[in-house]
């Protein structure tokens, strides 16, 4: 497994998983519910910059790998998927949208790779179409975990919102994808 800097910021992802979900269990005596709040908004944003940053630095550097190809998308979805459950269980969003984006997430992740194994990874590449679903996703988490307003700004109608918005982008992206994907999917009469 190689070192460097850019699977170092990943790993940091990682690590702050448990961190992050920790924040919501602690008692109440022992950190104030607002300061859970933006103490989770600033790990999810600061992670999600990261994620830019770790391939951003890995191209700059020519510091890319195979590890940090698996690694990268693994981090990214688990903090998604945690933070989505996260914000189900405190009741600040729906359940069907943590559903649809998760449930995307792991279908398209088999499907890519699927696609590698029968050598045609390239029509399942990422588009713009879910480069602008995870934007949205990345800046609607952050401001449904902060909740509260700030100033007139409403955090949570405004993140509640955007994710509505992410996840009919996220139906959208799979769709795309799985018509991209479907002349493979419908030629495969292999055994299962």
């Amino acid at each position: 497994m190689p070192w460097n800097i850019p699977i170092f910021l990943t790993w940091m992802r990682v690590l702050l998983i448990p961190a992050f979900t920790a924040l919501f269990y602690l008692p109440d005596a022992w950190i104030h519910p607002q300061t859970v709040n933006w103490t989770a908004a600033f790990i999810f944003a600061a992670a999600a910059v990261t994620d830019w940053f770790d391939g951003f630095l890995a191209r700059l550097w020519k510091q890319t790998s195979d590890f940090g190809a698996f690694l990268d998308p693994v981090a990214d979805k688990l903090m998604v998927a945690v933070a989505l459950l996260l914000l189900v269980d405190i009741e600040r969003t729906n359940v069907i949208f943590a559903i649809i984006i998760i449930g995307r997430e792991i279908t398209i992740s088999a499907l890519r790779e699927w696609m590698a194994s029968i050598g045609a990874r390239k029509s399942v590449a990422v588009n713009w179409m879910g480069k602008v679903k995870t934007a949205v996703q990345m800046l609607a988490i952050p401001m449904l975990l902060y909740h509260d307003p700030i100033g007139s700004f409403d955090c949570q109608y405004w993140g509640s919102w955007m994710i509505t918005l992410a996840a009919i982008q996220t139906f959208i992206s799979m769709a795309y994808y799985l018509k991209q994907a479907w002349p493979q999917l419908r030629g495969d009469t292999g055994a299962h």
